[in-house]
């Protein structure tokens, strides 16, 4: 069962968790086929993400969240013990990895964070920084693999710096508590836009999901 959020601490931790994501999202191959929106040559019209919600922009006062069924997704994993200021800068070895074991991604990069950071001890924090595959596979150390069970989560997806990310969890903790729902899972963080070269940090897009669940009546 997961304990009570605390966003606003988890806002502070996760700021420096996403910086060593921007280093590692940007070994992401982009092999998968996002709907993109805008025509011709610009790097605009061939990067710009279209999610099935409205996107968060900076400040990221108005963040429309919604919930969906998420379906079963296995994935390969590095599986971290400690701050999660550490975690992002998995990800560049994560892909090494994959290309070595001749692993090919299905999907955009992903981060999983188990535990509140303002409940349990640094030393104690578990994550995984992850990259979804099509079907079962066994990998070698020091990849795993898993698959994300299907559950309900609630979403919402947000533009900007990667680091700036977890501003918008305000918006769909808000969510949840009219839904009456509380938090059941680890946290997904999915980047879906790579941070190339000439790409703007407008032009990012990654989408928070957090499990829900119905809060046990009194």
């Amino acid at each position: 069962m997961q304990s009570k959020p605390h966003a606003p601490f988890r806002s502070l931790v996760f700021l420096g968790a996403l910086l060593g994501i921007l280093a590692g999202c940007a070994a992401y191959s982009g092999s998968t086929s996002p709907t993109r929106i805008g025509s011709g040559n610009s790097a605009s019209a061939q990067t710009v993400y279209v999610p099935d919600l409205p996107i968060g922009h900076p400040p990221y006062d108005r963040i429309d969240a919604s919930w969906k069924q998420r379906l079963d997704q296995p994935y390969v994993y590095m599986e971290h013990i400690g701050s999660y200021t550490e975690t992002g800068t998995l990800l560049p070895a994560l892909h090494r990895e994959l290309a070595a074991q001749g692993l090919e991604p299905a999907g955009a990069p992903f981060c999983l964070f188990y535990e509140d950071p303002a409940l349990v001890p640094v030393a104690q924090l578990r994550s995984r920084a992850c990259v979804p595959i099509a079907g079962a596979r066994s990998p070698k150390a020091p990849l795993a693999y898993d698959v994300l069970p299907s559950t309900t989560v609630a979403y919402a997806f947000v533009s900007g710096a990667y680091p700036d990310v977890p501003r918008g969890y305000a918006g769909v903790y808000q969510f949840m508590k009219r839904m009456n729902w509380v938090e059941n899972g680890p946290i997904r963080e999915i980047y879906l836009v790579p941070p190339t070269p000439g790409i703007d940090s407008s032009e990012l897009v990654a989408e928070i999901q957090i499990p829900a669940a119905p809060r046990a009546s009194r």
